[in-house]
């Protein structure tokens, strides 16, 4: 019955008789082909009819599947036609059971065919329904039949993905994608994972893909999954992560197909807009096999597959929650920057700006706080990328007209490299917030691991001073090099921005980095960038930069310029008013000009006009402070005189941190305009009055001193103050060690120009002494000090100025003051009385000529005997100046005022108690294992033995009074020169001087009691010869030691010794001839006098015409020792003396010269004719002796001890 219906079906009478009878095949049961594909297709049929004719014919295909498919093969089009009719049916059937009947036909039959062409036509007729499917349930037939052919047919998958392309080409319609993805639940439901597998099976599908082992599966499946995400990566993201596909994406990663990696990296990348795939924490498992990846690819020469590599890399780093650390072990840390520093290196500059883009990203603390920081690894880094900077290459300018395509060609190369540039300048100042970032934790300071005691690079200290430097070496020139081509407003607010961050790197060192780019005109290129760019609301985030960047040079700078304890408050008003003002400063230099010389309206209550003005002076000073004078100083002056008058007509007070620069920067542009009318110096003093202290409104500055010192106006109100100020900021430590070396020579140092401006000041304006005068007394100690010192190096300076009678009467003033005030003990321990006291020497040391001494004079050494008396031996810095002027006050006067000064001197007993007591110091001479005395010491014993010598010599002269005596020991004067032990050549030249002295007063003297002991000799040998008593109180031993002595001394060939010594041994003979003038004899004649004469001649020219070498042949003349100088030696002198200019020589080797010629002639040797007539021609031609020629030089200072070369030489 089943078998009957079943024909009837499959061959309709009511069709058949149109029927070609090739389509009828003869089975059990029959079947026209033709029959079955009209019935299927009429649309006048019922479905059920349909349903049973479909059914027939799959029960006949399954039987008898080699006839039935024959048949169809007989006409491709039937055959296209009858699949293209059951695959309608799919799409008209209303229940899930009519959908499988013509779903297992289509299946079967294309199966069976097993021709390609009808596989692409089944795959035609789905991509069309799949387009025009409008809901989930639409599609779902033809899935289902592809799903199906795919499994019956071997291949067809690849045929599907990739040869046809059916589900990518599909996939590219954003109306199917969001069809097949079924978003219309996600947005409460993308955390559900079971509903988003179930509702979206395509993630699964592309997933079973991925896992095969074929690549072209993998690409296509990568391909699929990009298609639809790059539809919205929000919208379907999230079911591809719920499946776990970025696991497996990531595992591909490995492989070495470059179409592969290239697939995997666009589908993560759009994959890292969802938030899933962080939080799921797929990076933290996939960022090695990024890393490892990237160092593969960077081998290849692909250069695209290298940029999107990067490009992912970037967005990890750039997208990865801070909470989830994305490298979880230090090895990872240093591949990564491994990688990019491979990268930067990169010759194809897209790659390399990929790469500087990841840096930029890279520059986390949360990415790089794995214990340790890699701070050396990082240095690396930004040191390759700012290196890379220095190599790109711009082209030349070309100046002259060229192509439109060439011109074209150098703006795309300037900007692809400023866009380089800007992201290399993004990942510096990442850097820079990466050290300010990491100072605030412990564990980041520096290595944990380092041994105890070593030193590691590997520390933030070491890293952020490698910031500043490599600021200063590299990412600055760079950035101002391209500026200068073209100006980015993105670029320099980035690059402004990181200055900003450095002044934070390194706390310690911001106000250095401060000066550096103040003096490196910044001030300047933020106010050009401000006027350029960001004028009226344009370029926000660059003004922001550089008003930030000002803010903080200029707090940085003032900080570091005030050392005032209470500056907590200006600094705090000062800040306000920056902060206020800086973002609206954007003017250029005419339009700041301008500004400046405004007035505000007196009726208007806006104070923005003053405020800004405020603003801009202080910008101004900082730049004027450090030499970027970019304002021309006359316009400049101009304006601010200007302001001023505004100031002065509106009754304002600018702040003392405001009025402070505007004091500077009327002092350094003064000498480029005219001087300040009353005006303005009103306004000035207006405004000082008003301040509570000077000091708030003081600059430390030469020319700020100069400029207050120029107006009179502001000299008598505020001089005082400004020098008192001046002094106690003035650092005189260098000026004191210069000083102290250049006393050893005749040269000047070169003092600091601050100093040297004060002294150029004091010459031009002699004034001002007597207000530095006013400040001894009135300052404190540290400031009289170093005004004292300021007195002594200006005399030294200056010693054409006439000011010695103006300072002596204010030195006694002074010296009176310090004397009634102070007790003996203050006196010792003042600091300013040994400058006072030096000052006053150099004073009288500057009148070269002798004077008569006036009552001021002989105050002033009234004082300084009674100062001398109240001290200690040990009190070397105050009694060293005093000795060297009583000195002077002996040698440098006239005769009647000589007499009065041994007077006085000679009538202060405590005086002459404390030259004894100094005098004393030289037997305690130390030993060779001792301590050596200082040179101050040293200096001190000489001022005392040429002070007593000198006492010694005019009390003799004059026969003056003595109220007290000074005890010394013959053996042990002796002993000082016949035992030396290196003593300095100057010591010796004094201890000479009073051994002159008393030589000449033949050891009898009213001021001197010599005490005269047995000596050792003297003890052995206790009977006293006939020559040791004529020559009492010296013996014979000891004359002849002395002589010896002298004689080695005279070979160091020291000058001012060797006169000495000739003087001393000069003397000496006067004293043995008056004594015993055989022991004279004895002495003179000496064969080893001889020796010594010749081993002081040099053998140059004019050897013999040395001032010592004649006195000392004149002394040998004199007492006719014919065997030690013979007719040979007195011709060769005098045929030296003929040849030489006499008028020239020195006035020592003048007068030593007539004493040997007039000691020839007197007969104390026999003279040919020839000579005589020489030795007279010679006298005649030299110059007249007079005191006043000899003594122009008389007076020096040698190792601070005053020395009268007339006393030494006399």
């Amino acid at each position: 019955m089943e078998a009957a219906a079943g024909a009837g079906l499959l061959v309709c009478e009511r069709l058949h008789a149109r029927h070609d009878p090739r389509w009828l095949l003869q089975l059990p049961p029959a079947l026209c082909l033709a029959c079955v594909i009209e019935t299927l297709g009429d649309g006048g049929a019922s479905l059920v009819r349909k349903k049973h004719v479909l059914s027939c014919f799959r029960d006949v295909l399954a039987w008898h599947a080699v006839p039935v498919l024959q048949l169809l093969a007989q006409d491709e089009r039937v055959c296209v036609h009858f699949i293209g009719t059951l695959f309608g049916m799919l799409h008209t059937a209303e229940d899930s059971s009519a959908l499988d009947l013509p779903t297992e036909v289509l299946v079967r039959l294309v199966a069976d065919l097993k021709l390609e062409q009808y596989v692409h036509c089944v795959l035609d007729e789905s991509q069309k329904e799949l387009s025009k499917a409008a809901t989930m349930r639409g599609s779902l037939p033809t899935l289902n039949l592809l799903g199906k052919l795919a499994d019956a047919i071997p291949g067809l998958a690849d045929i599907l993905v990739i040869e046809h392309g059916l589900l990518k080409e599909l996939l590219n319609s954003d109306h199917f994608v969001s069809v097949i993805m079924n978003n219309s639940r996600r947005g409460a439901d993308s955390e559900n994972a079971e509903l988003l597998e179930k509702e979206n099976p395509l993630p699964l599908m592309l997933k079973k893909l991925l896992l095969s082992r074929d690549e072209m599966l993998q690409v296509a499946s990568v391909q699929c999954m990009t298609a639809v995400l790059v539809h919205s990566p929000i919208k379907y993201a999230p079911a591809f992560i719920h499946a776990d596909i970025p696991e497996f994406l990531f595992e591909r990663l490995s492989c070495t197909s470059e179409i592969l990696l290239w697939s995997v990296y666009c589908c993560l990348l759009l994959l890292t807009e969802e938030r899933l795939f962080f939080s799921k924490c797929h990076t933290v498992y996939g960022i090695e096999s990024v890393v490892r990846s990237l160092k593969g690819i960077l081998q290849l020469n692909n250069v695209e597959l290298h940029k999107q590599g990067l490009l992912l890399f970037t967005e990890i780093l750039k997208r990865q929650p801070v909470e989830i650390k994305l490298f979880t072990n230090l090895a990872m840390c240093k591949d990564a920057i491994g990688v990019l520093v491979e990268a930067v290196k990169c010759p194809v500059l897209e790659v390399a700006a990929e790469a500087v883009k990841a840096v930029a990203a890279i520059m986390r603390k949360d990415h790089l706080s794995c214990p340790p920081v890699q701070y050396v690894e990082l240095q690396r880094l930004i040191e390759t990328m700012l290196k890379r900077c220095v190599d790109l290459s711009l082209p030349p300018i070309n100046r002259r007209s060229a192509s439109h395509l060439g011109h074209s060609t150098q703006n795309k190369a300037v900007l692809r490299q400023g866009q380089f540039l800007l992201s290399t300048v993004e990942g510096f100042r990442n850097a820079c917030r990466l050290a300010v970032e990491c100072q605030s934790d412990p564990l980041a300071q520096e290595n944990a691991f380092t041994a105890p005691g070593s030193e590691s690079e590997n520390t933030l200290c070491s890293y952020s001073e490698f910031l500043l430097r490599i600021c200063d070496s590299l990412c600055i020139p760079v950035v101002l090099k391209h500026s200068e081509r073209t100006s980015s407003p993105a670029l320099m607010e980035v690059f402004i921005s990181a200055l900003s961050t450095l002044f934070a790197v390194v706390p310690s060192m911001h106000e250095k980095f401060s000066r550096k780019l103040a003096s490196s005109s910044f001030i300047r290129l933020a106010l050009e960038l401000k006027a350029k760019f960001c004028t009226g609301q344009s370029n926000p985030a660059l003004n922001q930069a550089c008003s930030s960047f000002l803010y903080s040079m200029c707090l940085s700078l003032h900080s570091a310029a005030e050392k005032m304890e209470d500056s907590s408050q200006e600094e705090r008003e000062m800040s306000e008013l920056l902060q206020r003002s800086l973002p609206q400063l954007n003017c250029n230099v005419p339009e700041s000009l301008t500004l400046l010389s405004e007035t505000p309206d007196p009726f208007c209550l806006d104070e923005a006009l003053r405020s800004h003005q405020y603003c801009l002076l202080l910008l101004l000073y900082c730049a004027y402070a450090l030499e970027d004078r970019f304002v021309p100083e006359a316009e400049l002056f101009s304006a601010i005189r200007n302001f001023l008058l505004s100031v002065q007509d509106q009754g304002d007070c600018p702040p003392p941190y405001v009025f402070r620069a505007v004091l500077y920067l009327l002092a350094v542009c003064q000498n480029k305009g005219e001087a300040l009318d009353l005006s303005p110096l009103c306004a000035i003093r207006r405004v000082l009055e008003n301040t509570s202290d000077l000091s708030l409104v003081y600059i430390h500055h030469p020319l700020l001193l100069k400029f207050f010192l120029h107006y009179s106006e502001l000299v008598g109100k505020f001089g005082h103050r400004i020098l008192q100020l001046w002094f106690s900021w003035e650092d005189y430590s260098q000026i004191e060690s210069e000083d102290a070396v250049s006393g050893l020579s005749s040269s000047l140092p070169d003092y600091p120009n601050s100093f040297t401006t004060l002294l150029h000041i004091l010459k031009e304006n002699s004034s001002v002494l007597l207000i530095l005068l006013d400040l001894v007394c009135l300052s404190t100690t540290e400031v009289a000090h170093k005004v004292l010192m300021t007195l002594s190096m200006f005399l030294k300076r200056n010693e054409d100025v006439v000011v010695c009678d103006l300072l002596r009467s204010q030195f006694l003033q002074i010296l009176q003051q310090l004397l009634v005030e102070s007790s003996s003990t203050t006196l010792r321990a003042s600091k300013s009385l040994p400058l006072l006291l030096s000052l006053l020497f150099l004073v009288q040391l500057r009148n070269e000529a002798e004077r008569e001494l006036d009552s001021t004079d002989f105050k002033l050494l009234h004082h300084v005997s009674d100062l001398c008396g109240k001290c200690r031996p040990g009190d070397v810095e105050l009694l060293q100046p005093s000795l060297n002027f009583l000195y002077w006050s002996l040698h440098q006067t006239t005769t009647c005022s000589q007499q009065r000064v041994v007077a006085v001197l000679l009538s202060s007993v405590p005086l002459l108690e404390l030259l004894q007591k100094v005098l004393e110091l030289t037997w305690m001479w130390p030993c060779r294992s001792g301590p050596t005395l200082s040179s101050s010491e040293e200096a001190l014993l000489c001022s005392a033995w040429l002070l007593t010598a000198s006492l010694l010599a005019h009390q003799h002269r004059f026969n003056s009074e003595v109220h007290q005596t000074i005890s010394l020991d013959v053996e042990q004067v002796l002993n000082a020169v016949i035992l030396r032990r290196k003593k300095p050549a100057l010591l010796l030249v004094s201890i000479l001087q009073f051994l002159r002295a008393i030589l000449r007063q033949n050891f009898s003297s009213a001021l001197l009691v010599l005490i005269v002991q047995p000596t050792a000799q003297s003890r052995i040998e206790p009977s006293s010869s006939e020559d040791d008593a004529s020559l009492y109180p010296l013996a014979t031993w000891q004359v002849l030691s002395l002589v010896v002595s002298l004689q080695n001394l005279l070979v160091q060939k020291d000058l001012l010794l060797s006169q000495s010594v000739v003087a001393c041994l000069e003397v000496l003979m006067e004293y043995l001839h008056r004594k015993n003038q055989g022991i004279a004899l004895h002495v003179i004649s000496q064969p080893w006098n001889r020796f010594l004469l010749f081993t002081l001649l040099d053998g140059g020219e004019n050897s013999f015409l040395r001032p010592e070498i004649l006195r000392l042949m004149t002394l040998f003349v004199r007492y006719r020792s014919s065997g030690i100088i013979s007719q040979s030696e007195i011709s060769q002198i005098l045929q030296e003396a003929a040849k030489a200019k006499l008028a020239e020589l020195p006035g020592a080797t003048s007068q030593a010269l007539r004493l040997f010629l007039l000691q020839l002639q007197s007969g104390s040797c026999e003279m040919e004719p020839a000579q005589e007539g020489t030795i007279q021609t010679l006298l005649e031609s030299l110059p007249a002796r007079t005191r006043t020629h000899l003594s122009a030089q008389d007076m020096v200072c040698l190792g601070g001890v005053a020395v009268s070369l007339l006393h030494i030489a006399d």
